[in-house]
């Protein structure tokens, strides 16, 4: 039965009746809830395994590696230290507020939440933002992406079988449902995808002022800089693992590598052995190599390696039928190309060439584009690495490593600027789907007439310093 804005606005108003009878206020209830999703993945494993072969063609290891398992990981984080974050914080009121002593600061839920899950991640990232609405006592409707059918099929069903529609419910359709639903008044909206389409969101988040948090893949995409001084075999096994990883369609992949002239013939002959270890020559014909969500995708990729065929070093071939394209290496590209002014989402790689002693100039030009949800560094030098790493704007990133700074525990995962505003996962998800309330509790008696009128005259100046005194 088609959506429609009468039908989602019912979907919507049975949540906020349901939030505001209190049921998701209880912490015991949240953590009931959790296991229930725990429970659930574990249960609906080999149809989501199934579900995200037919959108993506990953293989039941990857499936559980980057989807699946995850989901699992955040959970058990939110059940072991939910009570300890919603605990209310004590503070003392300060002498200006005097005689009371006693402020608290409550965390308290939104209401009624709208997570927009993109194809490429879509157990992970449905389930993942999940778990943190549900752990902050949120509803939530969950808008998943049409170009992952099987997927949204599959979490129709997960969802059907464990919560209650007026608690948890899955809207599937395509981007005429995603506007009915962000027609509607939510309390909280969590968008994954495109800076293009965060825009919009944020547009029709405006009209009810609802606090939105955006995760984004970064306009210009992730940079990977590798000094002369690096480990280039131990570069190249991470940058292949990772490009090869869901076929590139991942937010905090490698969208370029800038590599030093003086290292970059050995770095592109260890890259393309790496690709040949993990994956063997022809990518496209190994049943564990993910495909593109779309035909779109995939001649976007012929396009652009058409467009650059002669600085092809690797890769450059596909099935069509198959929608897989393999990873393809390009070189050398120029700075100001713009294959590396936009994401790729996808596995091609081009390779920048720099001089080592002009890294800083490197930097500017990176510092100069929209910030990237991720940066990685690989060298020798650690004091370098940590200058660069702790005065730079990205949302994340690795030194001498890949991706894997998602994994760490207690961490928030963020992007900033055109990578993104808000961050989850653990403590950060519970943070940001509640608002910190602060209350004082005053009283009764010893109340001081400082705030109070007269403001002039000898009372005025007795006021004036006892405000100082106490501001000090």
């Amino acid at each position: 039965m088609p959506y429609t804005q009468e039908s989602i606005h019912g979907i919507v108003e049975k949540q906020r009746a349901y939030f505001r009878s209190g049921a998701t206020l209880d912490l015991n209830f949240r953590i009931g809830q959790l296991k229930k999703l725990k429970q659930a993945v574990a249960d609906h494993q080999e149809l989501l395994q199934k579900a995200l072969y037919e959108d993506l063609r990953k293989s039941p290891v990857e499936a559980y590696l980057v989807d699946l398992g995850p989901v699992i990981v955040e959970v058990n984080e939110m059940i072991r230290g939910l009570k300890k974050w919603a605990r209310p914080e004590h503070h003392f009121s300060g002498l200006l507020c005097f005689p009371s002593t006693s402020t608290a600061v409550y965390k308290m839920p939104y209401g009624v939440s709208l997570i927009i899950s993109p194809f490429n991640f879509p157990i992970l990232l449905t389930l993942g933002v999940l778990a943190a609405s549900i752990s902050g006592g949120n509803t939530a409707v969950l808008k998943t992406s049409s170009k992952s059918a099987a997927c949204t099929k599959a979490l129709k069903q997960l969802i059907a079988d464990t919560f209650p529609e007026e608690y948890v419910t899955v809207i599937d359709g395509g981007h005429d449902v995603a506007d009915m639903c962000l027609t509607e008044r939510f309390d909280k909206i969590f968008y994954t995808g495109s800076p293009a389409v965060a825009k919009h969101v944020l547009e029709m988040a405006s009209k009810h002022l609802t606090p939105v948090a955006l995760e984004l893949g970064g306009e210009t995409g992730n940079w990977c800089i590798i000094r002369k001084d690096a480990d280039l075999r131990d570069a190249a096994r991470k940058i292949a693992f990772f490009k090869l990883c869901n076929a590139g369609q991942v937010c905090i992949n490698i969208n370029q590598v800038a590599v030093a002239e003086e290292a970059a013939e050995p770095f592109l002959q260890a890259l393309k052995e790496e690709f040949i270890r993990q994956i063997g020559e022809k990518a496209e014909e190994n049943p564990d190599y993910p495909k593109l969500i779309t035909e779109k995708a995939y001649d976007k990729c012929v396009q652009l390696t058409e467009n650059h065929k002669d600085r092809v070093v690797f890769g450059g071939t596909g099935v069509r039928e198959e929608q897989r394209f393999s990873p393809t290496v390009f070189y050398p590209v120029g700075i100001d190309e713009d294959i590396v002014q936009h994401e790729l989402f996808s596995p091609l790689l081009p390779v920048v060439p720099y001089k080592d002693e002009e890294v800083d100039a490197l930097l500017k030009v990176i510092r100069e584009r929209e910030h990237p949800l991720a940066m990685y560094v690989f060298t020798a030098d650690k004091k370098w690495a940590k200058r660069v790493m702790s005065t730079e704007q990205y949302g994340g990133g690795c030194v001498n490593e890949v991706c894997v700074h998602m994994m760490v525990k207690g961490v928030p995962f963020n992007g900033t600027g055109h990578s993104g505003m808000g961050a989850y996962h653990g403590a950060w998800g519970f943070r940001e789907f509640t608002h910190p309330q602060t209350v004082l509790t005053g009283r009764r008696h010893l109340n001081l007439p400082l705030r109070e009128h007269p403001y002039s005259g000898r009372e005025g100046e007795k006021k004036m310093k006892l405000l100082k005194l106490f501001e000090r």
